[in-house]
Order: C-alpha cells, then sequence, then structure tokens
C-alpha cells in the first residue's frame, strides 16, 4: 500500500461507492441531461472504492445517456523549454528538446498535473478529445463533437475553446474536491477582459499533420491564477454556486456563463 492511499484511509470515516457518489451528486444538483464541466481531486473525496472509476462512472450515471460529461485533459508537458521551472532544464538541450519531443497524440498523450479521474475518463472507450496539443479537453456525450471541434492553437482557452463553446450551451461547472484556482472558465473570463498589463506571449509544441512532425508555435494570452480563490470567494458569496459534499470532498456546482460574465466584470475591476 502506499503511504498516500495509507493516510488517506486513515483520514476516511466510511468510504466512497458508485451508488453513494451518486446520491451526492444528485443531492447537490447535478442533473440528467446536463452538459457538464468537472475539475476533480480523487484524494480529497477520501477513500472511494473502485478509485478514479467509480468517479467517472458516478458521474455518468447521473447524468445520463443525454448528458455530456467534460473535463481538462491539459498536457503542459509538450511545451517550449525556455519557459520550465520547475525543474528548468539546460538551455544547451533546449533544441534537442524541441527536435525530438514526440508530437501530441489524442489517444497516447498522458494529462499533466490534471489528476486520476481525468486519466479514467481520457482512456474511457468512446471518450472524445481536443486537437490543442497543450490545453485540450475531454468530453463524452451527444454534445461532445460541438464540445471539442475547432479547438484553435491560438488564444486555446479563449472564444474557439470547449469553454467558449460551453458558454455558448449554458452549461454546468462541478468543482469536486478542488478549489477555483483550478477552475478553468475563469480563464476564458480572464481572455474577455481588459485589465492593466494583460499581455500575449508565445508557446510552442510539437504536432503531427498528415503523417508528418511539426514544432509549431502559437500566441497565447499570459493567464494567471493567483487572483481566482478569491474571485471564487466573491462569487460564491453572492449565492450564485450551490455548496456541498461529495464523499469527504467540498464540491461546488455553478451554471458557467453567470460566472464567467460575473469573473469579467470582477478581473477588469480587480487588475484595474
Amino acid at each position: 500500500m502506499h503511504i498516500k492511499e495509507k493516510k488517506v484511509i486513515e483520514a476516511t470515516k466510511e468510504p466512497a461507492t458508485i451508488a453513494t457518489l451518486v446520491a451526492d451528486l444528485r443531492r447537490l444538483g447535478v442533473e440528467e441531461g446536463m452538459l457538464l464541466l468537472v475539475h476533480s481531486s480523487l484524494s480529497a473525496l477520501g477513500w472511494v472504492c473502485g478509485g478514479a472509476v467509480a468517479v467517472v462512472l458516478a458521474l455518468e450515471e447521473v447524468l445520463g445517456r443525454e448528458g455530456t460529461l467534460v473535463m481538462p485533459a491539459h498536457s503542459g508537458d509538450l511545451s517550449d523549454p525556455r519557459a520550465w521551472e520547475n525543474p528548468p532544464v539546460p538551455y544547451a538541450w533546449w533544441q534537442t528538446i524541441r527536435d525530438a519531443m514526440p508530437a501530441y497524440d489524442k489517444q497516447m498523450t498522458p494529462t499533466s498535473l490534471m489528476g486520476a479521474i481525468v486519466e479514467a475518463f481520457r482512456g474511457q472507450d468512446g471518450t472524445q478529445r481536443s486537437v490543442h496539443p497543450q490545453l485540450s479537453f475531454c468530453a463524452r456525450g451527444p454534445l461532445a463533437d460541438e464540445m471539442l471541434s475547432g479547438h484553435a492553437l491560438d488564444y486555446g482557452l479563449g472564444e474557439e475553446s470547449p469553454l467558449a463553446r460551453l458558454y455558448d450551451r449554458q452549461g454546468q461547472v462541478l468543482l469536486l474536491g478542488v478549489g477555483h484556482a483550478n477552475n478553468t472558465s475563469l480563464h476564458l473570463a480572464e481572455y474577455r477582459a481588459e485589465y492593466r498589463d494583460k499581455r500575449t506571449v508565445t508557446n510552442g509544441a510539437p504536432i503531427n499533420e498528415q503523417g508528418q512532425r511539426y514544432w509549431v508555435e502559437f500566441e497565447d494570452v499570459d493567464i494567471d491564477s493567483g487572483d481566482f480563490e478569491r474571485l471564487g470567494a466573491d462569487f460564491e458569496a453572492g449565492g450564485l454556486a450551490r455548496l456541498g459534499a461529495v464523499a469527504q470532498g467540498k464540491a461546488r456546482l455553478m451554471p458557467q456563463r453567470v460566472l464567467v460574465d460575473y469573473a469579467q466584470r470582477w478581473i477588469e475591476q480587480s487588475r484595474a
């Protein structure tokens, strides 16, 4: 048994199961037929019988066949080494990395720092993934194609991203054991907001096109989630999110369009 799992077991009053997760999600307000973007932490839920797979199955059971489940599947490791800081690599390695790093592959490329629940969902038969090499999203359900198609390289969390498609369809956001620092919809608001010191940066990643590997560069907003927890707390204080528990984890359910509109105004005022 891993030390981390041992600590989770010791901190858990009673195990969660698919059935208890389903009951908790429904009590929070997740409903059949929803379009739902989920950010998650498995360990925050306590010990779950079946682990990440059980969480994915519980979410899908609650949403039903008419619901669409979406998760961020970002792969930040596929990036220009000049931006690597934790840890950095020697300058002499940079070009070798750009030349030799395997290209993004929707099936093979793992997520980076997204958590076990996302990885389980990504690997599930029938789950689809968008084409962005760093900022992809996964989806499953009737609206999956609509959510994932046309994901542009430039400004990958902006107007040509799954976040904007979720906004168009008035989807919901579920934070499952994580806080607003993990809430990617706030980046859509950040893209839309006008504020002092907003700037663009150039990123890079390897992709495949027609069987050929290419290193591509693309423009993006220099995003900053440093104030997202404060933003989220203000949003919740207005009674605009449903708060509760799923297993032992804190959970927050909120309408994404309301969240993004609020966050855009908040960012423009607080970063002015």
